[in-house]
């Protein structure tokens, strides 16, 4: 299939709102609307989420012991197909620091954002994937070893199931994606013109992203004010933040 023109955000999909108000994908394409059953309950969980005004420390609470939470807190994954993303608290946050700590339930989000050189996924690739548009996210799931891609748009997130070959295609052409972790890590694209980004990042990132595009579309084509939102989200994706791990650069 052809790609279609990358300036624009939205999906050219059909997103039909159910009465839960879960957003479902109508794409025409193998398996998009069967995707793995972990990742399709977080972004229904995203897709009824819109970003928030910023808040003090004490309008937030650890979702596990209900003590407050700083600007900058961490945040636990539930793969029990609960709620999603969880606000922890540094203590809580500590518990489930290494992978084994949290069983099958939970695993601590990683604060790595690791921006890949070059044009990781080319045109034609791209193409292949069957992404309609120029902002997505890759995430694998470790329980069914799928990889599903997500792209914003003003209801919610379009996915579908990316066929294993492809992803084989997309991992093999940068040595640092062998090393992206199932669940809670994601590659994103950024390839609205005149970007062209890939970076590895944790996957309340791709959460907050996904909200910042809901909250500012305005229309049919989003209107500048979200693609604005949308370049000074990558832009501070590059600026260390205090608290979180500085980005670097993968060759």
């Amino acid at each position: 299939m052809a790609a279609t023109d990358e300036t624009a955000i939205d999906a050219t999909a059909t997103d039909r709102p159910v009465t839960d108000g879960t957003v479902v994908t109508d794409r025409a394409t193998a398996g998009a609307a069967a995707g793995p059953p972990v990742v399709a309950a977080r972004l229904r969980d995203l897709a009824r989420r819109t970003a928030p005004p910023p808040a003090r420390a004490t309008d937030e609470r650890c979702d596990l012991c209900a003590e407050p939470v700083p600007p900058g807190h961490r945040h636990l994954l539930d793969l029990s197909g609960g709620p999603g993303v969880l606000c922890a608290c540094r203590a809580c946050s500590l518990l489930f620091d290494r992978r084994e700590a949290g069983g099958r339930h939970y695993r601590l989000l990683p604060e790595r954002r690791l921006r890949l050189d070059g044009h990781t996924i080319d045109d034609e690739t791209w193409a292949t994937l069957q992404v309609p548009v120029g902002l997505a996210f890759f995430v694998r799931d470790s329980t069914s070893a799928r990889t599903t891609v997500g792209y914003p748009s003003p209801l919610g997130v379009t996915r579908s199931t990316v066929e294993p070959a492809l992803w084989q295609d997309v991992t093999g052409g940068h040595p640092a994606l062998a090393g992206l972790a199932d669940d809670v890590e994601a590659l994103l694209v950024h390839r609205t013109r005149p970007a062209h980004e890939h970076w590895i990042v944790p996957l309340d990132d791709c959460y907050r992203l996904a909200a910042l595009v809901r909250t500012h579309w305005k229309g049919l084509g989003g209107g500048a004010e979200v693609h604005e939102h949308v370049g000074e989200f990558f832009t501070a994706l590059a600026r260390p933040a205090p608290g979180r791990a500085h980005h670097q650069e993968a060759p």
